[in-house]
């Protein structure tokens, strides 16, 4: 699988908190998901460049 979210941003953006190992792994996949969806979006507009109204 790929890991697009990089614990160490994350840990950033949380701050004080903890994270628990699974909290990373649901991060992933809705990235993905909305990766892909953007990727969809840019072939629908006859696009082979994904950009940020994609998303």
């Amino acid at each position: 699988m790929v890991q697009l979210i990089k614990k160490s941003g994350v840990r950033e953006v949380v701050e004080e908190l903890n994270v628990g190992s699974d909290f990373y792994e649901a991060l992933d996949e809705r990235a993905i998901e909305l990766v892909e969806r953007a990727v969809e979006r840019a072939k629908e507009n006859g696009r082979k460049t994904v950009k940020s109204r994609d998303v």
